[in-house]
Protein backbone atom coordinates (compact mmCIF):
# COMPACT_ATOMS: atom_id res chain seq x y z
CA UNK A 1 0.00 0.00 0.00
CA UNK A 2 3.17 2.56 0.65
CA UNK A 3 4.70 1.34 -2.34
CA UNK A 4 1.15 1.74 -4.79
CA UNK A 5 0.88 5.34 -2.70
CA UNK A 6 4.12 6.01 -3.78
CA UNK A 7 3.63 5.43 -6.99
CA UNK A 8 -0.04 7.07 -7.48
CA UNK A 9 2.05 10.75 -5.86
CA UNK A 10 4.71 10.03 -8.76
CA UNK A 11 2.35 9.45 -11.67
CA UNK A 12 0.04 12.57 -10.35
CA UNK A 13 3.00 14.48 -10.36
CA UNK A 14 4.22 13.50 -13.54
CA UNK A 15 0.87 14.46 -15.04
CA UNK A 16 1.37 18.13 -13.20
CA UNK A 17 -1.67 17.15 -10.82
CA UNK A 18 0.38 17.79 -7.75
CA UNK A 19 -1.79 19.93 -5.41
CA UNK A 20 1.11 21.82 -4.10
CA UNK A 21 2.55 22.89 -7.14
CA UNK A 22 -0.89 24.13 -7.96
CA UNK A 23 -1.77 25.82 -4.92
CA UNK A 24 1.85 27.60 -5.69
CA UNK A 25 0.79 28.42 -9.00
CA UNK A 26 -2.36 30.29 -7.85
CA UNK A 27 -0.61 32.26 -5.59
CA UNK A 28 2.00 33.44 -8.31
CA UNK A 29 -0.97 34.14 -9.98
CA UNK A 30 -2.91 36.25 -7.88
CA UNK A 31 0.08 37.89 -6.82
CA UNK A 32 0.90 39.54 -10.20
CA UNK A 33 -2.69 40.77 -10.59
CA UNK A 34 -2.13 42.43 -7.30
CA UNK A 35 0.98 44.22 -8.68
CA UNK A 36 -0.71 44.93 -11.62
CA UNK A 37 -3.30 46.76 -9.81
CA UNK A 38 -0.99 48.15 -7.33
CA UNK A 39 0.97 49.92 -10.53
CA UNK A 40 -2.24 50.77 -12.10
CA UNK A 41 -3.34 52.89 -9.29
CA UNK A 42 0.31 54.08 -8.91
CA UNK A 43 0.40 55.02 -12.17
CA UNK A 44 1.22 58.90 -13.36
CA UNK A 45 0.93 60.35 -16.58
CA UNK A 46 3.34 63.17 -17.51
CA UNK A 47 2.78 63.83 -20.93
CA UNK A 48 -1.51 63.98 -20.71
CA UNK A 49 -0.07 66.39 -17.59
CA UNK A 50 1.93 68.50 -20.11
CA UNK A 51 -0.54 68.61 -22.76
CA UNK A 52 -3.61 69.63 -20.37
CA UNK A 53 -1.05 72.74 -18.93
CA UNK A 54 -0.67 73.77 -21.92
CA UNK A 55 -4.53 74.15 -22.80
CA UNK A 56 -4.47 75.52 -19.43
CA UNK A 57 -1.78 78.08 -19.71
CA UNK A 58 -3.79 79.13 -23.12
CA UNK A 59 -6.85 79.25 -21.57
CA UNK A 60 -6.99 79.43 -17.46
CA UNK A 61 -10.66 79.77 -17.04
CA UNK A 62 -10.76 75.98 -18.65
CA UNK A 63 -11.40 74.41 -15.22
CA UNK A 64 -11.58 71.35 -16.95
CA UNK A 65 -8.18 70.89 -17.84
CA UNK A 66 -7.45 71.33 -14.18
CA UNK A 67 -9.07 67.70 -13.64
CA UNK A 68 -7.12 66.46 -16.35
CA UNK A 69 -3.83 67.30 -14.86
CA UNK A 70 -5.02 66.13 -11.43
CA UNK A 71 -6.03 62.61 -12.79
CA UNK A 72 -3.09 62.24 -14.76
CA UNK A 73 -0.56 62.77 -11.98
CA UNK A 74 -2.11 61.71 -8.68
CA UNK A 75 -0.49 58.15 -8.27
CA UNK A 76 -1.96 56.70 -5.33
CA UNK A 77 -2.74 59.57 -3.43
CA UNK A 78 -6.44 58.70 -2.65
CA UNK A 79 -5.86 55.66 -1.18
CA UNK A 80 -2.95 57.36 1.34
CA UNK A 81 -6.04 60.08 2.08
CA UNK A 82 -8.69 57.17 2.77
CA UNK A 83 -6.22 55.39 4.94
CA UNK A 84 -5.78 59.03 7.10
CA UNK A 85 -8.78 59.10 7.36
CA UNK A 86 -9.52 55.75 8.55
CA UNK A 87 -7.03 56.53 11.44
CA UNK A 88 -9.32 58.70 13.30
CA UNK A 89 -12.91 58.18 14.88
CA UNK A 90 -14.26 61.39 13.23
CA UNK A 91 -12.88 60.32 9.84
CA UNK A 92 -14.27 56.56 10.29
CA UNK A 93 -17.38 58.42 10.87
CA UNK A 94 -17.08 60.70 7.57
CA UNK A 95 -16.57 57.20 5.48
CA UNK A 96 -19.00 55.41 6.92
CA UNK A 97 -22.03 58.14 6.69
CA UNK A 98 -20.58 59.65 3.30
CA UNK A 99 -22.12 62.49 3.19
CA UNK A 100 -23.09 64.57 0.19
CA UNK A 101 -23.10 68.18 0.16
CA UNK A 102 -24.27 68.96 -3.18
CA UNK A 103 -27.77 69.54 -2.56
CA UNK A 104 -27.04 71.61 0.74
CA UNK A 105 -24.76 73.77 -1.44
CA UNK A 106 -26.92 74.05 -4.72
CA UNK A 107 -30.14 75.04 -2.30
CA UNK A 108 -30.43 78.73 -2.83
CA UNK A 109 -33.59 79.24 -0.90
CA UNK A 110 -31.88 77.32 1.94
CA UNK A 111 -28.35 79.20 1.64
CA UNK A 112 -30.76 82.63 1.36
CA UNK A 113 -32.22 81.57 4.37
CA UNK A 114 -29.07 81.31 6.30
CA UNK A 115 -28.23 83.54 9.09
CA UNK A 116 -25.73 87.03 7.76
CA UNK A 117 -21.97 85.72 8.41
CA UNK A 118 -22.73 82.50 8.45
CA UNK A 119 -20.71 80.15 6.24
CA UNK A 120 -23.77 78.99 3.72
CA UNK A 121 -24.94 82.83 3.58
CA UNK A 122 -20.70 83.54 2.75
CA UNK A 123 -20.63 80.93 0.06
CA UNK A 124 -23.67 81.93 -1.32
CA UNK A 125 -22.40 85.25 -1.83
CA UNK A 126 -19.17 84.13 -3.21
CA UNK A 127 -20.37 81.44 -5.72
CA UNK A 128 -23.26 83.80 -7.30
CA UNK A 129 -21.16 86.71 -6.98
CA UNK A 130 -18.66 84.67 -9.20
CA UNK A 131 -21.51 82.66 -11.22
CA UNK A 132 -20.46 79.21 -9.61
CA UNK A 133 -21.89 76.33 -8.37
CA UNK A 134 -21.37 73.06 -7.32
CA UNK A 135 -22.67 71.50 -10.15
CA UNK A 136 -20.51 73.62 -12.52
CA UNK A 137 -17.80 71.86 -11.06
CA UNK A 138 -19.15 68.34 -11.49
CA UNK A 139 -19.51 69.05 -15.27
CA UNK A 140 -15.91 70.37 -15.56
CA UNK A 141 -14.72 67.30 -13.67
CA UNK A 142 -16.93 64.85 -15.75
CA UNK A 143 -14.28 64.21 -18.13
CA UNK A 144 -13.98 61.15 -21.28
CA UNK A 145 -11.56 59.40 -19.25
CA UNK A 146 -13.65 59.76 -15.62
CA UNK A 147 -15.19 56.43 -15.71
CA UNK A 148 -12.00 54.84 -16.82
CA UNK A 149 -10.39 56.82 -13.79
CA UNK A 150 -12.60 55.73 -11.32
CA UNK A 151 -12.31 51.59 -12.18
CA UNK A 152 -10.65 49.82 -9.84
CA UNK A 153 -11.16 52.49 -6.95
CA UNK A 154 -12.98 51.54 -3.68
CA UNK A 155 -16.44 53.25 -2.71
CA UNK A 156 -14.56 55.04 0.11
CA UNK A 157 -11.59 56.71 -2.88
CA UNK A 158 -14.77 57.70 -4.90
CA UNK A 159 -16.51 59.16 -2.31
CA UNK A 160 -13.63 61.11 -0.97
CA UNK A 161 -12.44 61.79 -4.60
CA UNK A 162 -16.10 63.81 -5.12
CA UNK A 163 -15.89 64.95 -1.51
CA UNK A 164 -12.55 67.20 -2.29
CA UNK A 165 -13.92 68.27 -6.08
CA UNK A 166 -17.57 69.16 -4.40
CA UNK A 167 -16.10 71.43 -1.66
CA UNK A 168 -13.62 73.07 -3.60
CA UNK A 169 -15.54 76.69 -3.34
CA UNK A 170 -15.67 76.15 0.51
CA UNK A 171 -12.33 76.10 0.60
CA UNK A 172 -12.08 79.24 -0.48
CA UNK A 173 -14.68 80.81 1.47
CA UNK A 174 -13.01 79.14 4.57
CA UNK A 175 -9.45 80.53 3.69
CA UNK A 176 -10.43 84.00 2.33
CA UNK A 177 -8.96 83.38 -1.25
CA UNK A 178 -10.25 85.14 -3.93
CA UNK A 179 -10.44 83.16 -7.41
CA UNK A 180 -7.75 85.50 -9.27
CA UNK A 181 -4.84 83.61 -10.27
CA UNK A 182 -2.94 84.32 -7.23
CA UNK A 183 -5.73 83.19 -4.58
CA UNK A 184 -6.33 80.29 -6.51
CA UNK A 185 -2.58 79.61 -6.69
CA UNK A 186 -2.24 79.75 -2.55
CA UNK A 187 -5.56 77.98 -2.49
CA UNK A 188 -3.71 75.53 -4.41
CA UNK A 189 -0.96 75.31 -2.20
CA UNK A 190 -3.47 75.04 1.03
CA UNK A 191 -5.40 72.14 -0.96
CA UNK A 192 -2.21 69.85 -1.88
CA UNK A 193 -0.88 70.69 1.49
CA UNK A 194 -3.54 69.07 3.88
CA UNK A 195 -4.13 66.53 0.76
CA UNK A 196 -1.07 66.10 -0.83
CA UNK A 197 -1.12 65.75 -4.57
CA UNK A 198 0.77 65.40 -7.39
CA UNK A 199 -0.99 67.07 -9.88
CA UNK A 200 -1.71 69.78 -7.41
CA UNK A 201 1.77 70.32 -7.29
CA UNK A 202 2.48 70.35 -10.83
CA UNK A 203 -0.10 73.48 -11.39
CA UNK A 204 1.28 75.42 -8.61
CA UNK A 205 5.02 75.26 -9.91
CA UNK A 206 4.08 76.21 -13.09
CA UNK A 207 1.73 78.80 -11.87
CA UNK A 208 4.81 80.23 -9.69
CA UNK A 209 7.39 79.80 -12.67
CA UNK A 210 4.73 81.59 -14.81
CA UNK A 211 4.43 85.05 -12.26
CA UNK A 212 8.60 84.93 -12.36
CA UNK A 213 8.84 84.87 -15.89
CA UNK A 214 5.82 87.75 -16.47
CA UNK A 215 6.28 89.53 -13.44
CA UNK A 216 9.97 89.25 -11.84
CA UNK A 217 9.33 92.21 -9.97
CA UNK A 218 7.07 90.06 -7.71
CA UNK A 219 7.63 87.19 -5.60
CA UNK A 220 4.56 84.63 -5.41
CA UNK A 221 6.41 82.52 -3.40
CA UNK A 222 6.02 83.97 0.28
CA UNK A 223 1.99 83.97 -1.11
CA UNK A 224 2.01 80.16 -2.05
CA UNK A 225 4.09 78.94 1.24
CA UNK A 226 1.11 81.49 2.88
CA UNK A 227 -1.50 79.04 1.87
CA UNK A 228 0.96 75.91 2.67
CA UNK A 229 0.98 77.36 6.38
CA UNK A 230 -2.58 78.22 6.82
CA UNK A 231 -3.38 74.28 5.92
CA UNK A 232 -0.77 73.36 8.46
CA UNK A 233 -2.30 74.85 11.39
CA UNK A 234 -6.26 74.15 10.01
CA UNK A 235 -7.95 71.05 10.69
CA UNK A 236 -8.15 69.20 7.62
CA UNK A 237 -11.03 69.90 5.38
CA UNK A 238 -11.67 66.30 4.44
CA UNK A 239 -12.46 65.51 8.08
CA UNK A 240 -15.37 67.90 8.78
CA UNK A 241 -18.82 67.30 8.16
CA UNK A 242 -19.21 70.78 6.43
CA UNK A 243 -23.37 69.73 6.12
CA UNK A 244 -23.45 70.50 9.97
CA UNK A 245 -21.61 73.84 9.93
CA UNK A 246 -22.99 75.94 7.02
CA UNK A 247 -25.52 76.85 9.22
CA UNK A 248 -22.55 78.59 11.99
CA UNK A 249 -20.79 81.56 12.06
CA UNK A 250 -17.69 81.60 9.63
CA UNK A 251 -15.22 83.47 11.79
CA UNK A 252 -16.31 81.00 14.77
CA UNK A 253 -15.60 78.16 12.84
CA UNK A 254 -12.18 79.51 11.34
CA UNK A 255 -11.22 79.75 14.67
CA UNK A 256 -12.83 76.42 16.20
CA UNK A 257 -10.88 75.00 13.23
CA UNK A 258 -7.31 76.71 13.07
CA UNK A 259 -7.86 78.70 10.20
CA UNK A 260 -5.92 81.80 10.20
CA UNK A 261 -5.84 84.66 7.69
CA UNK A 262 -4.07 85.17 4.82
CA UNK A 263 -2.69 88.27 5.38
CA UNK A 264 0.15 88.39 2.82
CA UNK A 265 -2.37 87.66 0.10
CA UNK A 266 -5.31 90.66 1.79
CA UNK A 267 -2.67 93.21 1.69
CA UNK A 268 -1.27 92.69 -1.52
CA UNK A 269 -5.34 92.87 -2.26
CA UNK A 270 -5.23 96.09 -0.37
CA UNK A 271 -1.77 97.79 -2.11
CA UNK A 272 -1.25 96.13 -5.39
CA UNK A 273 -4.38 94.78 -7.01
CA UNK A 274 -3.10 94.86 -10.16
CA UNK A 275 -0.31 92.22 -9.18
CA UNK A 276 -3.61 89.42 -8.85
CA UNK A 277 -3.79 88.85 -12.40
CA UNK A 278 -0.69 90.37 -13.71
CA UNK A 279 0.45 86.54 -14.91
Amino acid sequence: MIVGGGRGRRRATEFGFNRENVDASEHREKYMRRIKTLLARQRVEPLRAWRAMRELLKNPDDTTQVFHIIEALKGDSLSAAVRRLRSTEQGRHMLQKKPNIVGFLNDREWLLSLPDGSIGQIYYDFVHGENLSAEGLIASSETSSRAEIYRGLSEDEIWLADRLRDIHDLQHVMTGYGRDPVGELSLLSFMTTQTPNRGIRFIVKIGQWKYRRDVPQFDIRALIKEGAEIARNAVWMAEINWEEKLTQPLEVVRAELGFTAPLRYQRLREQAPQLLAAA
